[in-house]
């Protein structure tokens, strides 16, 4: 097992004094193997650029112009990182989210847990019932 040891003691990292910019190593391990190039890369720009909240309020013009970009590449490397649930987007902000607990996939947006809640009921029901007409 490698020892480690502090290389730079003048420049332990701490949190910063404004901003909020740190990096949950899960990001990583459990995310960093599935993404594009490009979402990894915009992923490390939003939580660099971050409130501690998550928020920035970059625009896509900006964000392709200094990420080097295309605006269709911008636009498939967020969708990718929406789709593994790693940030939040409303125009003009985007949220950098808390890594989801393993194994969670996608959240329902916002109005469609109740549907979804409502066809398993369904579906509940609809086994229960061919349960009780069975011979």
């Amino acid at each position: 097992m490698i020892q480690k040891r502090i290389l730079v003691a003048q420049r332990l990292r701490r949190p910063p004094a404004t901003g909020w910019s740190w990096l949950d190593r899960r990001f990583l391990r459990e995310h960093g193997d599935y993404l594009s190039r490009e979402a990894t890369l915009l992923y490390l720009f939003l939580a660099a650029v971050a409130d501690r909240h998550g928020l920035s309020f970059y625009s896509d013009h900006a964000l392709s112009s200094r990420l080097h970009l295309s605006q269709q590449v911008l636009e498939r490397a967020r969708q990718e990182l929406l789709d593994r649930d790693l940030i939040a987007h409303q125009l003009p902000l985007v949220q950098v989210l808390s890594l989801p607990a393993p194994g969670v996939s996608r959240r329902a947006e916002p109005g469609q847990g109740l549907s979804q809640l409502s066809e398993l009921f369904g579906q509940m029901a609809a086994a229960a019932d061919a349960r009780r007409n069975a011979p």
